[in-house]
């Protein structure tokens, strides 16, 4: 299959032009492309690329243990290894699946002192040993959070031009709505993205066959990978608890409210006892954590309920497959996605924003006087409500928000739906699949030059 088109190629491209490159390291969520990047990258800039693979060549798990000098770790290499070759300033040393190697990550300061190498390292499950290693290398390494697929690198995938894409902002900023022409073919497009989502092994399936056949059993096995990732990588200790999160993520969002409630997971369960379980699986790139906010004002950061949230698949084409046969059905034979309550539009836009920049997710809930808005997000000076619309519905509570004085660092907001682009004086109009432009957009509106 062709090598899929990556935003990593230009971050990577950009790393190795620098003049002093600290080691990189590259975290995600398992295969959502890390290695294959990495590779091709190599290959593309360098004379030697020395791969080491911590899972499946464990015996390079022992280099470090006559200490960090680059010298001692690179003769314990070849000893292992006679055929590698490392030239200075022309070699790039690829250590891969890092979490199961804590002591390569401590090496990253000797590297990055020494100069001679570059290093990337990548794993699946970033951030879930951190404690064990003796320094992770603060101030020596530069990371890297990769993501499956966003939708312009879906597009690219399907044969669009970067221009083609950015003709699509063009739209935005003038507020020029699309002919019928190029609504219904981006829509058509956005429900394809949403039925498999942006693992590259299924949206390359999906381009090379131009079907779905066979994309449903790729996304089933990867969640069946996680839950092998999840046994084999946590603590004994906390396995039950991870598990039952992570199997208990579809059943929740299938709710009318969608917050994930921990008292109904396991007889007994206490919010408290189970804060590391979302936490690791957080930081594990499986799921996107949107907690509640406090009050809707700013800031954003400090201003949510620790024990209030609603958990998202880091991937749509994996809830989707995650739902029963019916709902399979339904969704492929009939493009049927408001039929899971929403959640998939939800979990679509959240995975969209995350992608898109945006490290955290929040929503907000009051019961008096009833107001819920599903997400959150802000320019330099205002508080901005995002609504997600599975039907072409009221708007309450985005116009409470917007007009009642009680909510005073909210002075516009945005309405997401199959809808086309539009402004009402009150808050912009823009179809589901302009999301991952919203927070260059958000950034753009302070710079008159062009919203002339």
């Amino acid at each position: 299959m062709e090598l899929l088109k990556r935003k990593v190629d230009t971050f990577l491209e950009e790393w190795h032009g620098r003049p002093k490159r600290k080691p990189l390291v590259i975290n995600g969520a398992r295969q959502v492309g890390k290695t294959v990047s990495v590779r091709a990258f190599g290959k593309a800039h360098y004379e030697s690329v020395v791969e080491i693979n911590f899972v499946l060549e464990k015996k390079y798990q022992r280099i470090f243990d006559d200490g960090y000098d680059v010298g001692t770790i690179l003769k314990n290499i070849t000893m292992l290894e006679p055929s590698f070759k490392f030239i200075p300033h022309k070699t790039l040393i690829f250590f891969d699946e890092l979490q199961k190697c804590p002591d390569c990550a401590t090496s990253l300061k000797s590297f990055c002192e020494d100069g001679r190498f570059d290093v990337i390292c990548s794993g699946s499950l970033m951030g879930v040993y951190y404690e064990e290693i003796e320094s992770n290398a603060v101030g020596y390494k530069e990371d890297y959070r990769m993501h499956s697929l966003d939708f312009e690198e879906f597009l690219w995938a399907r044969g669009y031009s970067p221009e083609q894409v950015e003709s699509l902002y063009n739209h935005i900023v003038t507020l020029t709505p699309f002919s019928q022409v190029e609504m219904d073919t981006m829509m058509n497009l956005f429900r394809d993205y949403m039925t498999i989502g942006g693992m590259p092994e299924v949206v390359a399936m999906y381009v090379s066959n131009g079907h779905f056949g066979g994309t449903l059993q790729l996304l089933r096995q990867l969640l069946k990978d996680y839950e092998e990732d999840i046994t084999k990588y946590a603590r004994n200790t906390d396995k039950a608890k991870i598990m039952a999160v992570y199997n208990h993520i579809t059943t929740f969002l299938g709710k009318e409210s969608k917050k994930f409630q921990i008292t109904k997971v396991a007889r007994g369960a206490r919010g408290r006892e189970y804060i590391g379980s979302v936490e690791w699986l957080k930081e594990a790139g499986v799921v996107n954590v949107c907690y509640c906010l406090s009050n809707a004002e700013l800031p954003l950061k400090g201003n949510y309920e620790a024990n209030a949230y609603k958990l998202y698949y880091h991937d749509t084409g994996l809830l989707i497959a995650s739902l029963d046969e019916e709902a399979q059905a339904d969704l492929r034979e009939n493009r049927n996605f408001g039929t899971y309550k929403g959640a998939i539009y939800e979990n679509i836009v959240g995975e969209m924003l995350i992608k898109s920049g945006y490290e955290q997710l929040y929503y907000y809930k009051r019961d008096n006087p009833a107001i819920e808005m599903d997400f959150f997000v802000r320019d330099a000076d205002s508080l901005i409500p995002v609504e997600v619309k599975a039907a072409d519905g009221a708007t309450a509570s985005l116009n409470h928000l917007i007009e009642w004085d009680s909510y005073p660092d909210i002075r516009y907001g945005i309405k997401l739906g199959y809808k086309n682009i539009g402004w009402n004086g009150k808050f912009y109009t823009f179809p589901y699949f302009l999301t991952f432009m919203l927070k260059r957009f958000l950034k753009d509106r302070t710079k008159p030059e062009l919203f002339r």
